[in-house]
């Protein structure tokens, strides 16, 4: 199945905020902020709009994604820039369907034409490893606190340009939200309950994950 990819515009804003709203609903939380996110993003300086893109069956937005700038120090004080994708969203209806590997596929080939050299994310590896990331250990990418995070994942768009060199992944701070306001946020959406369930134990598990030397 295929689906046209296309920059998101001005008149996709509230359709791609339901959407992710949806998507991540008592995913990983009870509730979600991702959505809360997604508004916020768009007027952050890091936000990148021409990364930002929706996937369209017919004329509804069925997946989303969003990229923010981030940056890399090594040992030497030398900082690389860098970009993160988050959040990645899909439909539940659609996913597993591969709307969430086109919108990584497309958006990687735009970055990597556009001369960007390596993206840092956090998520699970059995998603995104496929597409070629590796643990961030593999590549000397360790977290702030000098840790090598399960969750946080690299790829190189030119292939050995973080070696030979340690760097610390410095993300953005349009991920750092403010839970009063993702609050009031979500208010302005229909009211949903909020629930416990299995797959936030195991993003709690992921999250408190590190890989030892």
């Amino acid at each position: 199945m295929t689906w046209e990819i296309r920059q998101e515009s001005a008149d996709d804003h509230r359709q791609v905020e339901e959407l992710t709203r949806e998507a991540f609903w008592n995913l990983y939380v009870p509730g979600c902020d991702e959505h809360c996110l997604v508004h916020e993003m768009r007027s952050h300086p890091d936000f990148i709009p021409e990364l930002a893109f929706v996937a369209l069956d017919g004329h509804r937005i069925v997946g989303n994604i969003m990229y923010a700038r981030s940056h890399l120090i090594n040992e030497t004080g030398e900082r690389l820039d860098a970009l993160t994708f988050g959040p990645l969203s899909v439909l539940p209806g659609e996913q597993g369907k591969g709307v969430g590997s086109a919108l990584i596929r497309h958006s990687v080939r735009q970055a990597a034409a556009s001369g960007e050299r390596v993206i840092v994310i956090e998520g699970h590896p059995r998603h995104y490893c496929k597409h070629g990331f590796r643990g961030s250990k593999s590549l000397g990418v360790s977290d702030a606190e000098g840790r090598f995070p399960y969750s946080l994942l690299v790829l190189e768009l030119e292939p050995g340009c973080l070696a030979p060199h340690a760097w610390r992944f410095v993300p953005s701070d349009v991920y750092e939200l403010d839970d009063q306001e993702c609050q009031a946020f979500d208010r302005t959406f229909p009211s949903r309950r909020k629930e416990w369930q299995p797959s936030q134990e195991e993003f709690r598990l992921a999250c408190e994950a590190f890989i030892l030397e």
